[in-house]
């Protein structure tokens, strides 16, 4: 009789995944090591180092569709696109950047922050989890099917998030490039390492100048203080309005509500924002609510006398600049008119205020009851071995209102190899490779998922 030998099985998804883990962070590293910083004042040259190193391994993914889109004062795009493998099967889009933030005070660091290194369970390098590890989380994706996934890709490498550029807007004028079933951001990470976490919301943000004048020049305290109207004490008694006795926005007009899903205990959030065990924190209600689906009023700057050169004098002129961060469905233009309007309406000490609008960006909330989440919620679950949290971001990510704007039938999912303890921005970045491996499973599981959902006969 005839010998018939059973073949061997195909290897499972996380053995793949597994197996490309070494060059995955070998080219992640090479990633990390170009300082690919597009911020006026830093050379363009690593940035389009970047950009060639991306196409390169595009092209040994198995990737032929590869272009570039190039606008007014901006790193360059790039653009790839792998065919679907059948009419039937989904097209999905991934988004990530290739540029970073620059490296701040390098004296911070433990490592040169352009020298990518080996730390307990991850890398450090600046940028390394914002977004280098994402972009290899869509290379690692890509792999894991030989460059041939059960979907059809678009891919959206960016070059200039961190210091923003015309690309934000850009996607709604050419619709076509961009059109997709669903679309996978990854710029964006985990609650805390462990946690799958897809963000579903981010908090639209505002910002407004107020100023005030009152006298020509500086002018003796001595002299005429008691007075003389201090221009100072002005301002900080039009800034104590803002908010009430418990830290709580006080601007009549700004949306507010409970958040539904998931959010970090108070023990958590006190360790991540490094707040004194003996101080309270500011508002009131559940931490959702007060970091993602309601108003945030900060004073990032203020221009006055710095103590150290401070005379003995009336000031004359005195200004600040608020940060305002809105609910995710609140128009910004709206709740940067009633911040305006709550200012120009203050005349302390019977003074005016000059108020003047700056940049609004809209927030974003996604539908999470579609194919695409229920399939994601099942490569994650896969992934991590838990099931996701649903949770949102009081960060910005402009770019995701331009994406859904130009698909406005397609899914919107923001996920990542991040965690909200890789100090991202600041010195020591790291990603943990525990997190990378997860994410590029993830990504693949949720490939096959989303596709089979699509098969005439599976579920929608």
């Amino acid at each position: 009789m005839p010998h018939h030998t059973t073949p061997d099985p195909a290897p499972s998804l996380e053995a793949v995944v597994d197996g490309l883990m070494d060059d995955l962070c070998t080219d992640l590293k090479r990633l990390a090591a170009i300082p690919s910083i597009a911020f006026p004042g830093f050379s363009p040259e690593p940035v389009l180092q970047a950009r060639d190193l991306l196409v390169a391994l595009l092209r040994e993914a198995g990737v032929t569709e590869i272009g570039e889109l190039n606008l007014p004062r901006t790193a360059p795009v790039i653009t790839a696109h792998v065919p679907p493998p059948t009419p039937n099967a989904p097209t999905v889009l991934l988004y990530a950047h290739y540029d970073v933030q620059p490296p701040g005070d390098e004296h911070l660091w433990d490592s040169p922050p352009f020298a990518p290194t080996d730390v307990d369970g991850g890398i450090r390098a600046r940028g390394i989890a914002d977004d280098k590890a994402n972009v290899m989380v869509h290379l690692g994706a890509l792999r894991a099917f030989g460059g041939r996934p059960p979907v059809g890709l678009t891919l959206v490498f960016e070059g200039q998030e961190e210091y923003g550029s015309a690309f934000d807007d850009y996607p709604p004028t050419d619709p076509a490039a961009f059109a997709c079933d669903a679309m996978v951001i990854a710029d964006t990470g985990n609650l805390r390492p462990g946690t799958p976490t897809l963000v579903t919301a981010l908090r639209g943000t505002v910002e407004v100048l107020v100023e005030v004048r009152t006298l020509d020049a500086a002018v003796h305290s001595g002299s005429y203080g008691g007075a003389a109207p201090d221009a100072l004490l002005v301002l900080l008694k039009a800034l104590g309005t803002l908010h009430d006795l418990h830290g709580d926005v006080a601007v009549a007009g700004l949306r507010r509500e409970p958040w539904p899903g998931n959010a970090l205990d108070e023990a958590e959030f006190r360790e991540l924002a490094g707040v004194r065990a003996d101080l309270p924190l500011f508002g009131t209600g559940g931490l959702g609510e007060r970091l993602w689906s309601g108003p945030a009023l900060t004073v990032v700057g203020l221009d006055a006398p710095s103590v150290e050169r401070g005379a003995s004098a009336v000031v004359p002129h005195a200004r600040a600049k608020l940060n305002l961060r809105v609910h995710p469905r609140q128009d910004p233009k709206e709740a940067q008119d009633a911040l305006v309007r709550h200012l120009r309406r203050l005349r302390p000490f019977g003074i005016p205020l000059t108020v003047t609008p700056g940049e609004t960006g809209p927030g974003y909330e996604a539908a999470t009851d579609g194919p695409a989440y229920r399939a994601a919620r099942t490569a994650l679950r896969r992934a991590w071995g838990s099931d996701p949290f649903l949770a949102a971001t009081g960060g910005s990510v402009p770019l995701v209102n331009g994406l859904a704007a130009a698909a406005p039938q397609a899914e919107v999912l923001l996920f990542g190899a991040e965690d909200n303890l890789c100090n991202l921005h600041g010195p020591n970045e790291r990603v943990l490779l525990r997190e990378l491996r997860a994410a590029v499973l993830a990504e693949a599981a949720f490939f096959a998922e989303y596709a089979a959902g699509h098969r005439p006969g599976g579920t929608a």
